[in-house]
């Protein structure tokens, strides 16, 4: 069977986790989950040649030293420049015009955690399975909670392996997304996607910029410990296995007492922290940022946030 061709997008620059990243290191090249950054854990999980061809690494050129710095010895990866920052479908179509058309790209974004990388292959598999056959495939990660900061995939018929997408939703408010829970047929839309380069661009040049028209979309549900890491709360989610009984999480000289739920990352001054709940705090290089996970959302809005 043909290899899948992973595409890494790294594109963001991670201002909701102001101050750990800033514009010279930002999110996708920090360890923020383990010992590798988001970047190198995208490439590892897709890096096995049984399954995998080389990476196509889609980024601007202000990332091309972080991106070297990182890259493994012999990955084969082909980094493609952008000449402009612009959006998602772009992006794509310039790793999909280097390849065949019949080739299966896997699209990653290079910011994103997945816990169980296993669970991943087994879906990226189906999911090629699928592409192959001329269907657009989105990854729909199994809703946990009525969140309102992700947009939603509608399942639809079932199809072998998967589900014709009936629709994509839009971050909805709370009341809809409980909603959604409780129907069951939703999923959350997790920024993967599997099809051949061909079809891609077959589909872009007749729908653009319109593709939600496309008409063999179908999505791949995988339940896979998925994570767009996209503010401090989603970050102290994702470090779950590192809290205590009291579900707080300490990274860096830090002292608490009578805490619950409290998270701290400093990168050198010691954080002491008594009788507080929900509560994150996180120092780096100077920055000091105090937070509950209600607020972890807007942190981007921060001066500081955006100035740097």
């Amino acid at each position: 069977m043909d290899s899948i061709t992973p595409v890494i997008l790294c594109g963001g620059s991670g201002t909701r986790l102001w101050p750990r990243s800033r514009k010279a290191a930002p999110k996708p090249f920090l360890p923020l989950v383990g010992d590798r950054s988001l970047f190198e854990a995208a490439l590892g999980r897709a890096s096995d040649p049984a399954h995998f061809a080389s990476p196509l690494i889609v980024a601007g050129a202000v990332h091309l030293d972080l991106i070297e710095g990182q890259l493994p010895q012999g990955s084969g990866a082909r980094l493609v420049v952008e000449p402009a920052a612009k959006n998602t479908a772009p992006a794509i179509a310039l790793a999909a015009q280097l390849l065949p058309e019949d080739a299966v790209m896997l699209v990653c974004p290079s910011d994103h955690y997945i816990a169980d990388e296993a669970a991943f292959v087994a879906a990226a598999l189906q999911a090629a399975r699928l592409a192959r056959e001329g269907w657009l495939v989105a990854f729909g990660i199994a809703p946990t909670r009525p969140e309102t900061g992700y947009g939603y995939i509608r399942q639809g018929e079932e199809l072998a392996g998967g589900y014709r997408i009936e629709r994509f939703v839009e971050k909805p408010d709370l009341e809809r997304a409980q909603a959604y829970l409780a129907e069951g047929t939703y999923c959350w839309n997790g920024g993967i996607f599997a099809f051949r380069a061909g079809t891609y661009l077959e589909e872009l040049a007749r729908h653009r910029p319109a593709m939600a028209a496309a008409v063999r979309e179908a999505v791949e549900s995988a339940d896979m410990g998925w994570s767009d890491i996209g503010n401090w709360q989603s970050l102290r989610e994702a470090r779950a296995s590192e809290a205590d009984a009291a579900g707080n999480i300490a990274r860096g000289p830090a002292e608490l007492l009578d805490c619950r739920d409290v998270m701290v990352d400093s990168d050198g001054p010691r954080v002491s922290v008594v009788g507080l709940d929900d509560v994150i705090v996180v120092i780096d290089k100077g920055e000091v940022l105090v937070t509950s996970s209600r607020g972890a959302a807007n942190v981007g809005k921060l001066k500081g946030a955006s100035g740097q």
